[in-house]
Protein backbone atom coordinates (compact mmCIF):
# COMPACT_ATOMS: atom_id res chain seq x y z
CA UNK A 1 0.00 0.00 0.00
CA UNK A 2 1.62 3.58 -1.13
CA UNK A 3 1.86 6.01 0.98
CA UNK A 4 0.11 9.28 0.13
CA UNK A 5 1.19 13.08 1.00
CA UNK A 6 -1.67 14.87 1.38
CA UNK A 7 -2.88 18.86 1.93
CA UNK A 8 -5.98 19.13 3.85
CA UNK A 9 -7.08 22.96 3.11
CA UNK A 10 -9.24 23.70 5.51
CA UNK A 11 -9.79 26.74 8.13
CA UNK A 12 -11.90 24.95 11.09
CA UNK A 13 -9.29 23.74 13.38
CA UNK A 14 -11.80 21.49 14.48
CA UNK A 15 -12.95 20.40 11.18
CA UNK A 16 -9.32 19.72 10.44
CA UNK A 17 -8.41 18.11 13.69
CA UNK A 18 -11.39 15.66 12.62
CA UNK A 19 -10.21 14.75 9.73
CA UNK A 20 -6.40 14.55 9.99
CA UNK A 21 -7.57 11.45 12.80
CA UNK A 22 -9.84 10.24 10.60
CA UNK A 23 -7.31 9.86 7.83
CA UNK A 24 -4.26 8.71 10.37
CA UNK A 25 -6.67 6.12 11.53
CA UNK A 26 -8.36 5.04 8.83
CA UNK A 27 -6.10 5.27 6.18
CA UNK A 28 -3.03 5.06 7.88
CA UNK A 29 -1.58 8.51 6.26
CA UNK A 30 0.65 10.15 8.50
CA UNK A 31 2.16 13.15 6.22
CA UNK A 32 -0.48 15.67 6.66
CA UNK A 33 -0.19 18.98 6.08
CA UNK A 34 -2.91 21.36 6.95
CA UNK A 35 -3.63 25.03 5.80
CA UNK A 36 -6.06 27.52 6.37
CA UNK A 37 -6.59 29.54 3.41
CA UNK A 38 -6.43 30.11 -0.18
CA UNK A 39 -2.66 31.69 -0.18
CA UNK A 40 -1.01 29.00 1.76
CA UNK A 41 -2.52 26.14 -0.31
CA UNK A 42 -1.19 27.48 -3.58
CA UNK A 43 1.83 28.09 -1.59
CA UNK A 44 2.15 24.27 -0.55
CA UNK A 45 1.22 22.68 -4.28
CA UNK A 46 3.75 25.04 -5.63
CA UNK A 47 6.69 24.24 -3.48
CA UNK A 48 5.76 20.55 -2.64
CA UNK A 49 4.38 17.70 -4.30
CA UNK A 50 1.55 15.77 -2.64
CA UNK A 51 -0.74 13.12 -4.47
CA UNK A 52 -3.73 13.97 -2.83
CA UNK A 53 -5.22 17.60 -2.00
CA UNK A 54 -8.58 17.83 0.24
CA UNK A 55 -10.13 20.81 -0.04
CA UNK A 56 -12.91 23.23 1.30
CA UNK A 57 -14.46 25.52 -0.36
CA UNK A 58 -15.22 28.72 1.91
CA UNK A 59 -11.77 29.33 3.36
CA UNK A 60 -10.64 32.06 6.36
CA UNK A 61 -9.24 33.59 3.29
CA UNK A 62 -10.08 33.11 -0.03
CA UNK A 63 -12.12 29.96 -0.96
CA UNK A 64 -11.29 26.49 -2.77
CA UNK A 65 -11.90 28.16 -6.11
CA UNK A 66 -9.87 30.39 -5.99
CA UNK A 67 -7.10 27.98 -5.18
CA UNK A 68 -8.34 25.84 -8.27
CA UNK A 69 -8.12 28.39 -10.36
CA UNK A 70 -4.57 29.82 -9.51
CA UNK A 71 -3.62 26.57 -9.79
CA UNK A 72 -4.92 25.66 -12.89
CA UNK A 73 -3.72 21.91 -14.45
CA UNK A 74 -0.80 22.02 -11.64
CA UNK A 75 -2.83 20.84 -9.15
CA UNK A 76 -2.81 17.12 -7.34
CA UNK A 77 -5.64 14.74 -7.44
CA UNK A 78 -8.11 16.91 -5.52
CA UNK A 79 -11.44 16.48 -3.27
CA UNK A 80 -13.61 19.17 -2.70
CA UNK A 81 -15.00 19.10 0.96
CA UNK A 82 -17.68 21.13 1.55
CA UNK A 83 -20.92 21.83 3.71
CA UNK A 84 -21.83 23.62 0.69
CA UNK A 85 -23.41 20.74 -1.57
CA UNK A 86 -24.85 23.26 -4.05
CA UNK A 87 -25.24 21.92 -8.01
CA UNK A 88 -23.78 25.15 -9.20
CA UNK A 89 -20.77 24.76 -7.15
CA UNK A 90 -20.37 21.14 -8.13
CA UNK A 91 -20.07 21.98 -11.82
CA UNK A 92 -17.87 24.98 -10.81
CA UNK A 93 -15.35 22.73 -8.91
CA UNK A 94 -15.20 19.88 -11.83
CA UNK A 95 -14.78 22.42 -14.27
CA UNK A 96 -11.81 23.74 -12.67
CA UNK A 97 -10.74 20.43 -12.49
CA UNK A 98 -11.69 18.71 -9.53
CA UNK A 99 -11.80 15.33 -9.97
CA UNK A 100 -14.40 14.58 -6.57
CA UNK A 101 -16.86 16.73 -4.98
CA UNK A 102 -18.02 15.69 -1.60
CA UNK A 103 -20.54 17.08 0.96
CA UNK A 104 -19.25 16.83 4.46
CA UNK A 105 -21.80 15.68 6.01
CA UNK A 106 -22.76 12.86 4.31
CA UNK A 107 -19.96 11.58 1.69
CA UNK A 108 -16.93 11.04 4.42
CA UNK A 109 -17.17 7.02 3.57
CA UNK A 110 -16.34 8.03 -0.26
CA UNK A 111 -13.43 9.97 1.04
CA UNK A 112 -11.90 6.24 2.19
CA UNK A 113 -12.56 5.03 -0.67
CA UNK A 114 -10.75 7.02 -2.76
CA UNK A 115 -8.06 7.08 -0.73
CA UNK A 116 -7.87 3.69 -0.36
CA UNK A 117 -7.90 3.66 -4.54
CA UNK A 118 -5.09 5.91 -4.47
CA UNK A 119 -2.83 3.80 -2.00
CA UNK A 120 -3.46 0.67 -4.59
CA UNK A 121 -1.77 2.78 -7.64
Amino acid sequence: MKALKVLLVEDSPRIAGMLRDLLEAESGISDIHIVPDQQDAITQVRQTTYDLMILDLQLRSGTGFGVLEALGDEHPLTVVLTNHALPEYRRRAGELGAEYFLDKSKDLEQLQSIIQRLQMD
